[in-house]
């Protein structure tokens, strides 16, 4: 897990915009086992270890519905500890009779599902990186069928909700544009270019991880940012390692025009297809 620590730049919380709260808190609580750490009339903020807010929910008062794909969500994923913790959970999601999709990416071993406002969700635990394939800095990632009777030979049986060390592993988004999302995620904000996946897919991280953010235009390109009254993402939260590394990030974004705005612990900026973004330190 010290993909998820300091210094490396990474994904602690996700935010989300739905459109009925108690529905999403069911389903976050009952079907992902997540716990409420906060919550209020319209928002509430939840967790797995009881103390680390890894996503919050936010009720609009109005949904505007799309009549477009936009910018915004392709998923957001979250990090289990060990391969029994997804054995369990696959075998929790048959007797909830919840359907899901699988792949294996060779770095990871992934499941796919949506919350109910179509929100893409992953559930994914990482092979060890001494088996991930690396070509001089690029790591070798594909899309394969998952083998799901490998994983299960692996379960306990054992249920009880999220693990408690389970982290926001990635998030991957629905961008306009990738050379523009490229400038931004390099040049702005540092990362690297671990994976070119085709043409319309990138995948950026830091300290040689698989990726924490994946960019794609698959169904976005030239696509409007999300509104603010549509459901999906309504913001993501980075961890920076210091103040000295905010400051530079925060030059590097002024020249590439991007806005910067103070906030408490940090600051936040937007990159081109519109996905706002908290950093703290």
């Amino acid at each position: 897990m010290h993909f998820h620590e300091k210094p490396n730049t990474y994904v602690t919380n996700v935010e989300i915009k739905v459109s009925d709260l108690q529905r999403s808190l069911t389903y976050y609580q009952e079907i992902i086992g997540f716990k409420v750490l906060q919550q209020q009339s319209n928002r509430a903020t939840l967790t797995a270890d009881g103390k680390t807010a890894l996503l919050t929910i936010v009720q609009l008062q109005t949904v505007e519905q799309k009549t477009r794909t936009t910018s915004g969500l392709y998923h957001f994923a979250l990090l289990l500890p060990t391969r029994r913790d997804l054995a369990n959970i696959i075998t929790h999601f048959r007797q909830s009779g919840v359907y899901f999709g699988a792949s294996d990416h060779d770095v990871s071993e992934a499941l796919y599902l949506h919350d109910p406002d179509e929100n893409g969700i992953e559930i994914y635990v990482d092979r060890p990186a001494s088996d991930w394939t690396w070509h001089a800095d690029q790591v070798y990632m594909v899309t394969e069928p998952l083998n799901i009777s490998s994983i299960l030979d692996e379960a306990n049986g054992v249920w009880d909700g999220l693990p408690a060390n389970t982290v926001m592993g990635h998030i991957h988004l629905s961008v306009s544009s990738l050379a523009a999302a490229e400038e931004f995620y390099t040049k702005g904000l540092g990362f690297d270019i671990v994976t070119r996946y085709g043409k319309q897919a990138l995948f950026i991280s830091t300290g040689r991880y698989h990726h924490h953010i994946g960019l794609n235009t698959w169904y976005s390109e030239g696509a409007p940012k999300l509104g603010e009254n549509q459901i999906g993402l309504k913001t993501y939260t980075l961890r920076l390692d210091n103040e000295v590394q905010a400051h530079t990030l925060k030059e590097n974004l002024r020249q590439l025009g991007a806005p910067v705005l103070t906030i408490d612990d940090g600051f936040q900026t937007e990159d081109p297809a519109g996905n706002v973004i908290l950093l703290k330190y």
